[in-house]
């Protein structure tokens, strides 16, 4: 027989369209790609993008798209219930089949479909039909029904997730998932089990697991029904009560492989694609990523110019130079402009004048690197008008940059003119290295666009697409790609470092004429003036003086991890009886399925390895002890490799110190995320992740730090938006929450409760904040379904305003589309009134927790410049330098520490006044662990 490789010229790959579709879509159901039309392409978007993945990595050279038609006829005559249990589907699925029928027919890929007959039955008719006449066909597919049709150079071949391999099943793989000898033997499991999701019934009381050991004993459905008397118990009696059921079962399970459908070789061939088409949809909907990967760099978003075809992925042809004139620059972003040189002190004199006497006016700074304490400024572009735009380029001597930029000094420090930028955070770093401090004055279109479309993206390339039609000049084309071969601004000639930084300036200064209107429409204006705007200079200053971290600890405890992990490994080998390297997965496969013998169901990876992912191993915790002492060796691998290792690699040279960049516009929620490190993630459930904090320090011994965390923040604001009596009385008289809510739970004594309730009671408290299920919370509290459904309802008995404003809540998104915060902040939820149960479930569940979270995101927001500001006054020399959800970290100058500690307190509390009392847990110590 022929391997796979030998196939090179006859590879037929057939697409389920459908459970594609619908795995893209639920795949992004939690952070769902909206254009600025405000249409769900995650469908769109996650198809196509499988599709190209498919042609890139295996090079096809026969391919279709396979589509059900209006349902089964054959199965809908022999059961009328068939799939009768399937959910609508969703309405943004809906809209998106017509695009995704465009690109597939742009593509030049055959769609095939029949009335009468479902996507499987034509896949299983072409599959055994082409690999009979010489094709290698793979079934590209999710579905595990497919297992059946896998044979003499038949696959199923399942795509990766988010970076995860693909998987090729064959039949060792299918006889291996299914505990079969033979993938027939599929039909016979699926009939005895049945499928919800179809509506078959199956046998009442088998499962997957007693469906397979059933047949592993009898070898096909019909055996075990021949030979139900010897199944003893109620398993039997079902066997011989529903042994027809069982049989329709098997027949509803089958997958047709006669359906009257043929296709020619030249039918299936796969053809260019027509590009221009292509480029035509994709800028409609907005899909510049894969513009560039399929189309290549220059397809635009607007029709009116020009589509270049440069760099695609069928042709791969070089990219255009670098080196390419300003005038090609102009052909290709052709639009109305004056954009001038600013050189003379003359001309600098006039520029300072117009900003000077103008109402507000967008500034740009163009720099050598990203580096706050090393980049240089290479120029600054202005703009006060809309087609106008000033280059003021500066020269490499920093005291002569100096001196240029004195007299603008109280043009940016002043209150007016309001200054324009997109990430302008950035730019008052820059201009803060050069003794310019930027407080207060100012108009960041990036965050005016997270508050109106908070789950969109907010770079300035992708919102003058959206916004204005205009897509400028990329920085790889002056100074190419990021990496190690990537140019410096300094470099680039003044002709055209002067257009593109000009359209920098232009183009951030149409942006917010476009979005200020949208802020006082959508009522975001206080939140954009009173609290995101005002937080900028705060985290600037933050990230200016960032924290020490104490490289000798992290050197000693890495030392200690790598002690730990020898020991871990050790403790592996010797429980395997064989020495392997634990960091390869297909080593660890083998010794624990092979050798050991664990069980294993699910389907292994394209290149044959079983896989060892976490949840995996934590399926088989109780299968044998070295599982645990897998998972503690890639704890402490993890910990060393990304924190502890990694984080003394971050102290900048300069400084001494580490710092973290934080973003306003990551969480659609409204807080603050972290990056270099990644403050937010630095682990603190295991007593080793929380040892990390002793590396963070005072800067030297006149100072201590000082940690502020709010007590039980999200509960506390659940008891003020709810206004629920009994919750608000139990922080009022400031009794555990937790306690108080298991004595009216279960209907004790505050003495009475045991530590048994307060953790179930705290399980609701928290679980009720994400629109808990009884059977959520029986998972999580390992008791039966029954017993947690009667503890929700027992909680939401003692606390009605709960149920309350769950119900006001969902009806007011519903009504609305959207739900806010205490402050007026706005969370958009597009499918709340999904027809589908589940894309409306997530939808739900965000509505309930999107006002807790943001509240408790603008509260701490509020204090963080409510205490900068004061800290700015009183001149102290403590500082702010970390926030973590909850929490706020700070330098401490040691006579500062009362003072400090009582205004830290009075903000936290006063931030926003709430009937609900605040509380703030503070400690002081010489490292983050021991003040927390």
């Amino acid at each position: 027989m022929k391997s796979q490789a030998d196939w090179k010229d006859n590879k037929l790959f057939l697409l389920d369209a459908y459970a594609l579709i619908y795995r893209a879509y639920f795949a992004m159901s939690r952070a769902p790609l909206i254009n600025s039309k405000g249409m769900n392409t995650s469908a769109i978007s996650g198809f196509t993008n499988t599709l190209m993945d498919l042609i890139s990595r295996e090079k096809p050279t026969h391919l279709a798209v396979v589509f059900d038609l209006a349902g089964s006829e054959i199965r809908e005559t022999a059961y009328a219930d068939y799939k009768a249990n399937r959910e609508e589907m969703p309405e943004d699925i809906q809209l998106s089949l017509p695009w995704i029928r465009k690109i597939i027919e742009a593509f030049h890929i055959p769609v095939v479909e029949l009335e009468g007959y479902e996507a499987d039955d034509l896949i299983g008719t072409l599959a055994l039909k082409k690999a009979s006449e010489g094709h290698l066909v793979y079934m590209v597919t999710p579905d595990k029904d497919y297992g059946q049709l896998v044979g003499d150079n038949r696959y199923i071949y399942k795509p990766g997730r988010q970076g995860s391999e693909v998987e090729i099943l064959g039949v060792p793989e299918i006889c291996a998932r299914w505990e079969v000898d033979h993938p027939d033997q599929v039909i016979d499991i699926l009939g005895l089990m049945g499928d919800s999701v179809d509506n078959i019934p199956g046998i009442p009381g088998v499962g997957e697991k007693t469906a397979k050991k059933l047949i592993r004993q009898f070898g096909s459905l019909e055996a075990v029904l021949e030979n139900a008397s010897e199944v003893k118990g109620k398993l039997g009696e079902n066997l011989r009560q529903f042994a027809e059921q069982g049989i329709l079962s098997k027949q509803l399970a089958t997958i047709i492989k006669d359906a009257p459908i043929d296709l020619s070789d030249e039918e299936l061939k796969m053809d260019p694609p027509d590009r221009k088409k292509l480029a035509e949809i994709f800028s409609e909907l907005e899909f510049r990523t894969l513009s560039r990967r399929v189309l290549g760099e220059e397809v635009q978003a607007s029709p009116a110019r020009s589509v270049g075809m440069q760099g695609d992925l069928f042709s791969q042809p070089a990219a255009p130079a670098p080196e390419a004139s300003v005038a090609e620059f102009r052909s290709i972003h052709n639009s109305p402009h004056d954009y001038r040189l600013v050189q003379t002190p003359e001309q600098r004199e006039d520029l300072l004048r117009l900003l000077s006497n103008s109402e507000l006016f967008c500034f740009d700074t163009e720099t050598t690197s990203l580096d706050l304490f090393s980049l240089e400024l290479v120029g600054m572009s202005f703009s006060v008008r809309s087609g106008e735009a000033w280059y003021m380029p500066l020269p490499e001597d920093r005291n002569e940059v100096a001196k240029i930029l004195a007299p603008f000094r109280e043009l940016f420090t002043q209150e007016r003119p309001i200054k324009v930028g997109q990430n302008i955070k950035f730019d008052l770093h820059v201009l803060k290295r050069y003794g310019i401090e930027v407080q207060n004055g100012l108009w960041d279109t990036m965050l005016a666009h997270y508050l109106l479309e908070p789950d969109m993206k907010h770079g300035m390339d992708y919102l003058s697409e959206t916004y204005l039609s205009y897509r400028p000049v990329s920085i790889e084309s002056l100074i190419g790609k990021k990496g190690k071969e990537q140019g410096n601004m300094r470099d680039v000639p003044l002709d055209k470092i002067k257009e593109y930084a000009a359209e920098d300036a232009d183009v951030t200064l149409r942006l917010r004429e476009v979005f200020a209107p949208m802020l006082r429409e959508r009522e975001v204006e206080n939140i954009f003036t009173d609290i995101e705007t005002p937080l900028i200079p705060v985290l600037a200053d933050m990230e200016w003086e960032g924290v020490r971290v104490d490289d000798t600890f992290l050197k000693q405890y890495s030392e200690i991890l790598l002690k730990d992990l020898i020991e871990s490994r050790e403790q592996v080998f010797k429980l395997c009886n064989q020495e392997f390297n634990l960091d390869s997965p297909k080593q660890l496969g083998e010794v624990l399925f092979g050798q050991l013998g664990l069980p294993y169901s699910g389907p292994k990876t394209k290149t044959g390895q079983y896989s060892t992912g976490e949840e995996v191993l934590q399926t088989l915790q109780d299968k044998h002890p070295v599982v645990q002492h897998i998972l503690e060796y890639r704890e402490i691998a993890k910990l060393k490799s990304t924190y502890v290792d990694a984080l003394p690699l971050l102290i900048n040279p300069l400084t001494g110190r580490v710092h973290t960049t934080f973003n306003q516009t990551i969480a659609a929620t409204g807080r603050l995320s972290s990056l270099n490190p990644n403050i937010q993630n630095i682990p603190i459930r295991t007593e080793r992740g929380q040892q990390i904090r002793r590396a963070f320090v005072p800067r030297d011994e006149e100072h201590i730090l000082l940690s502020a965390d709010y007590s039980q923040i999200e509960l506390r604001l659940v008891a003020e938006l709810s206004e629920d009596e009994n919750m608000l009385s139990a922080f009022e008289q400031g009794m555990d929450i937790h306690q108080a809510t298991a004595a009216r739970v279960f209907g004790v004594g505050l003495d009475e409760v045991s530590r048994e309730m307060r953790s179930k009671a705290k399980m609701v408290n928290f679980g009720i904040i994400y629109s808990i299920s009884a059977f959520g919370l029986s998972q999580r509290l390992g008791i039966p379904r029954a017993e947690a459904k009667t503890l929700i309802d027992q909680y939401f008995a003692q606390f009605p305003g709960i149920r309350r404003y769950m119900d006001e809540t969902l009806e007011f998104a519903r009504k609305n589309g959207f739900v806010k915060t205490i402050m007026g902040r706005r969370r958009y939820l597009k499918d709340i009134n999904s027809a589908n149960f589940t894309v409306r479930g997530f939808a739900e569940r965000e509505a309930i927790n999107a006002p807790v979270q943001g509240s408790a995101a603008d509260m701490i927001k509020l204090a963080m410049i409510r205490i900068h500001q004061e800290i700015k006054s009183e001149k102290l020399r403590s500082r702010m330098i970390l926030q973590v959800h909850d929490e706020l970290v700070f330098d401490v100058y040691k006579p500062e520490r009362q003072q400090l500690e009582e205004l830290v307190r009075h903000h936290m509390k006063s931030a926003i006044p709430l009937r609900v009392p605040i509380e703030v847990e503070t400690g002081i110590g010489d490292h983050w662990l021991d003040a927390h």
